[in-house]
């Protein structure tokens, strides 16, 4: 039970990722504007940078491949897009804070799953190395 668990939490997690990383380059535009508004520079890059790192971070999630950096990597990820994107603590036209607020507190859980993700496989790497 606790490996089937395990299992669909990492690809949950995986699908919660790759999703958003695809639609970074449907949606271009949209989100090189909402980057902007908050006042980000090296817009294209970044933003770039993170549909890369989140479709492949949830391709390996999926395969069970590298967890531990990837979990490791998308917690960053997310802290620095909550810290850029999700400021509720700053005002910005056309942004609602209340959304921005439930974004940010969400990620939040979204992070700990990813560093609990991280915490169990270094945990499983470690009794099957043991074991050996």
């Amino acid at each position: 039970m606790q490996s089937a668990l395990i299992h669909m939490g990492r690809g949950l997690l995986a699908i919660y990722f790759l999703l958003p990383g695809i639609m970074k380059f449907v949606s271009w535009d949209m989100h090189v504007s909402l980057m902007e508004t908050h006042g980000m520079v090296m817009v294209p890059a970044l933003l770039a940078i993170a549909g890369v790192t989140q479709i492949g971070a949830s391709i390996c999630l999926f395969f069970n491949k590298k967890v531990v950096v990837c979990a490791l990597g998308l917690a960053v990820m997310v802290l620095l897009i909550n810290l850029n994107l999700h400021d509720f603590w700053n005002v910005y036209e056309g942004v609602d804070t209340k959304h921005e607020t439930q974004n940010f507190f969400k990620n939040l859980g979204i992070m700990a799953g990813l560093l609990l993700l991280a915490a169990i496989s270094m945990e499983q790497s470690t009794s099957t190395a043991n074991a050996n």
